[in-house]
């Protein structure tokens, strides 16, 4: 204990022999300053005599130093010689203050903390020195000088404030810099640390970037469940009762045909190229679909995606049965993460039956059965959050098509999707949003009646039965070759887990036979309603819809409530 106190008394001596001459130093170093010029600063040619250059430090012992998740044991610190470069690139956290003795500036030095205003002789930072503030690789062979920011309130990329209580050491070298130097005693091995300049105003130095210490890490990388089995059911006002069978697989290799049975029960056939498959089937008792699609997300190692799917589809409509069967051949381009583009030729052949009225043109022209191709090219913007109920970001899609076959026609269209977010809880939960979106599409004036515009339901203008927002003739409905839909919605969340969410909506819009807008036949519904989100049924929320038409034309069908709700398991 003796011994213990004699070193303490010792190193107190020292460091008040050290004070007064270097008080002394630096009153005479900074008397010829004026009021509002930052001192000189001499980053270069600093000088430790006695610092050793490669100094290990064990079971560190210090009084005053402040250390923070710093561990210390057999470590080898090499002292970096001094330089001096053209600039110094540190980068702030934040941005610095105007230069003051108790203002306070955080800096990230290699992913740690670096507080200026902990800078005091005696430390703990000055243990973690020499260290290249991140995003500063600093050449040490540019230039001679450095100089202090011309404006004392708008410091430069790396000014830090004054630390209080550092101390500058030692007279200057023939007009040269001073040093601050802070030294700790341990087991009689001496730590010095000259990283700070003259005058205590915190400037970083120009030091070179130290080599990093090889640290062996074993990284075990396990693959995520990248297939699904689905079953579930759902209902809704547009497509009735429907169940749902799926099996999903994301990491599909199309060519890896099993070799021995335990590879099927492992699951390791067809699987390990990153392709997509899917096979869908969709039975109900209005609408039934089958589906199976293969995606390459990278045809021949380009970054050119590949889609082939073929389907079967029947739909049950009041006036007339529809059923396809077909294919669609895609190619697309992603030119940026938000920016795409794609191809796609359409091939399917088209049966319409059971008419309900004869003697309407448009639709006895298609009874029958109907070949119909198509060529297609779209420009794809999308930067939204969610694919489901997205809070920030737009959609911006522009697409053309060319018909050929039994029809030929060209078609364009428009769609346009924006989601403000208007505010959030501090957790970034409870967001209140802004979604509007507009949809604009003209065919040309041989589309055929299965391929025209139709108005009304839940995914078109809420407030009136599917398809009862279209054009009629003669008690059928033959929508159009233009429309223009258009939504605003608020939706905020109405309990603390956002699982039961309240909308405010107003749809509007209209579908035309011809190339025109009628106002006589323009729709406009507002309406309320809710959205109640249960993770076990999937990612797509309950949806209950009230709408009430305001304006409409006189042949619609009106249909207050609406809704959408599905069960699916996987």
């Amino acid at each position: 204990m003796a011994q213990i106190h004699a070193i303490h008394r010792n190193r107190w001596a020292l460091a008040s022999a050290l004070l007064v001459p270097a008080v002394v130093v630096w009153a005479a170093g900074c008397s010829g300053l004026t009021e509002g010029q930052p001192p000189t600063v001499w980053p270069g040619n600093v000088t430790a005599a006695s610092t050793p250059q490669n100094v290990t430090t064990q079971n560190v012992t210090t009084q005053n130093v402040t250390t923070q998740n710093v561990t210390t044991q057999n470590v080898t610190t090499p002292m970096m010689p001094p330089a001096t470069v053209t600039s110094h690139k540190t980068e702030l956290a934040s941005p610095a203050p105007p230069v003051s003795s108790a203002a306070s500036v955080k800096a990230t030095v290699r992913g740690q903390g670096w507080d200026a205003n902990e800078n005091a002789a005696g430390s703990g930072d000055y243990l973690r020195r020499p260290m290249a503030v991140s995003g500063g690789a600093y050449d040490a062979v540019q230039q001679a000088s450095f100089q202090a920011p011309p404006v004392p309130n708008e410091p430069p990329p790396g000014y830090l404030p004054p630390a209080p209580g550092a101390v500058p050491v030692g007279p200057p070298a023939a007009g040269g810099p001073t040093s601050t130097r802070a030294t700790v005693t341990d087991n009689s091995q001496w730590i010095s640390a000259p990283y700070l300049n003259s005058g205590g105003q915190g400037y970083l130095p120009p030091t070179q970037q130290m080599p990093g210490t090889a640290v062996p890490l074993d990284i075990v990388v396990e693959e995520a469940r990248t297939g699904r089995f689905m079953f579930g059911a759902g209902i809704n006002s547009d497509a009735g009762v429907t169940g749902q069978i799926t099996i999903d697989e994301r990491n599909f290799n199309l060519f890896g045909i099993p070799t021995s049975w335990s590879q099927v029960w492992n699951g390791e056939a067809f699987r390990g190229k990153g392709q997509a498959f899917r096979l869908e089937a969709i039975p109900g008792n209005r609408v039934q679909r089958y589906l199976v699609s293969f995606t390459e997300p990278y045809l021949f190692w380009t970054p050119i995606s590949l889609n082939v799917s073929g389907f079967l589809y029947d739909r049950g409509f009041y006036d007339w049965s529809e059923s396809r069967a077909g294919g669609r051949l895609g190619l697309g381009y992603r030119l940026t993460p938000d920016l795409s583009v794609s191809g796609a030729v359409r091939m399917e052949e088209v049966k319409i039956t059971n008419p309900r009225v004869l003697g309407v043109e448009q639709l006895d022209r298609v009874l029958g059965s109907n070949d119909f191709f198509s060529g297609q090219f779209s420009v794809r913007h999308d930067t939204r959050d969610l694919p489901f109920s997205p809070t920030e970001g737009h959609l911006i899609e522009l697409t053309y098509e060319q018909a050929f076959g039994d029809f030929d026609y060209p078609r364009a269209e428009f769609d346009f999707r924006k989601y403000f977010m208007v505010r959030e809880r501090p957790d970034g939960s409870g967001r209140h949003t802004i979604a509007t979106s507009l949809t604009a599409g003209f065919s040309g004036s041989d589309t055929p009646l299965f391929e025209n515009y139709f108005a009304g339901g839940f995914s078109t203008i809420r407030g009136f039965e599917f398809r009862g927002a279209s054009p009629i003739v003669n008690s059928v409905v033959v929508g159009g070759r233009c429309q223009l839909l258009g939504s605003v919605e608020y939706t905020m969340p109405l309990t603390a887990d956002d699982m039961i969410k309240g909308v405010a909506f107003c749809d509007f819009g209209t579908v035309e036979q011809d190339i025109s807008i009628d106002a006589e036949n323009f729709r406009v519904a507002p309406g309320f309603g809710f959205r109640i989100s249960v993770p076990a049924l999937g990612p797509a929320p309950l949806a209950f819809d009230f709408a009430f038409p305001v304006a409409k034309a006189e042949t619609d069908d009106e249909q207050i409530f609406s809704f959408f709700f599905g069960i699916g398991r996987g």
